[in-house]
């Protein structure tokens, strides 16, 4: 295990944007884990426990320990219908998806070059195209931070919607997610209902086909991170009322939007395209000109811009639309989690 004192997170969060932390160590056990936390020098100090870094905003130094998630292993059981999938929670999300197509294993392809790690999916309840991770978990495995023994909980158990799960409420910062089990069905049947995916030949569906159609549209649309610092989607799909949706549809008949349990889902990235935002900066920091719905790192910019600027698109289509967005994002100030609305209350 490697401990550093006041470390540079530029390398470990993929918006690439300078900032410190206390302490950060890289663990790749359980073992490692259960060391750190029993560290006397470093109780009563907080800590977070962070994979590829690929949805998270330092808006300041963290005052803290940054634990790096790099438990890898992977396994496979197979019964008469499934192939059943023990993964490691370092396991990065994207090699993952692609080791899985091909070894013939179809299921999780829609997931394709989402960035992060296994043990993160189940945090956000991560999706696309369809699918959703809650479809085909079938387990996750965490270590308790107050008894330090390791629990495999059930996909119910973990109470997961719409990105969201019960790793953001009840069991916040009371566990770490050590693996994750996936139940792929060997009858595969294709997800092909969403976007671009519609377009692919009947004849020509196959976990390949469709993992490599997602491939080509998240390149074609989406900053690769390597070279434009950036965390993804930005703001979270809203759900808003149906009354709300007949008002609006009314005035804007391209609407693009979802049937939801409890009213319908509209796509933010319209919504920011629509009020304009496509290149707008602030500094460094940009709306993607591709896809509205990513905040990019252009030119060395500082979380500050970054926050400046998903103030001014959330306020750009409240403004038009009476639709608050919410970020998908975690922020991440000096002691623990914030957010948009905090920072904005005290600015």
């Amino acid at each position: 295990m490697q401990i550093k004192k006041h470390a540079s997170l530029k390398a470990y969060h993929t918006f690439g944007i300078e900032q410190t932390c206390s302490y950060l160590a890289i663990v790749d056990s359980i073992e490692d884990v259960i060391q750190l936390l029993k560290d006397e020098s470093l109780k009563g100090l907080p800590k977070l426990f962070l994979g590829k870094g690929s949805n998270m905003l330092f808006t300041e130094h963290y005052d803290g320990v940054v634990i790096i998630n790099r438990l890898k292993g992977k396994s496979i059981t197979e019964t008469a219908e499934h192939y059943l999938l023990h993964i490691e929670g370092g396991e990065d999300w994207p090699e993952l998806v692609a080791w899985s197509v091909e070894q013939g294993m179809g299921g999780i392809e829609n997931l394709a070059l989402i960035p992060g790690c296994a043990g993160s999916a189940p945090i956000q309840n991560i999706g696309a195209y369809g699918l959703e991770l809650q479809d085909v978990c079938e387990y996750v495995d965490v270590l308790d931070l107050t008894t330090f023994e390791i629990k495999r909980m059930t996909a119910d158990e973990c109470e997961f919607g719409y990105r969201d799960s019960i790793f953001k409420h009840a069991l916040y910062e009371k566990c770490f997610i050590a693996a994750i089990g996936l139940k792929l069905a060997k009858a595969w049947k294709p997800i092909n209902q969403y976007g671009p995916l519609q377009s692919i030949a009947e004849d020509q569906l196959s976990p390949l086909s469709i993992f490599e159609r997602v491939c080509q549209v998240r390149m074609e649309k989406l900053p690769d991170p390597a070279k434009v610092g950036n965390a993804g989607s930005f703001f979270k799909n809203p759900v808003i009322s149906q009354d709300h949706y007949d008002r609006l549809v009314a005035e804007h008949s391209n609407m693009v939007a979802y049937p939801a349990p409890i009213g319908m889902k509209v796509a933010a990235g319209w919504l920011i395209d629509q009020c304009g935002l496509k290149g707008v900066s602030v500094n460094g920091a940009q709306v993607n000109p591709l896809q509205a719905l990513v905040l990019t790192n252009v030119d060395n910019c500082s979380a500050s811009d970054v926050v400046s600027l998903a103030s001014l698109v959330k306020k750009a289509v409240w403004d038009k639309y009476q639709i608050e967005l919410e970020h998908e994002v975690r922020f991440m100030d000096r002691f623990g989690e914030t957010n948009l609305a905090k920072i904005e209350a005290v600015q």
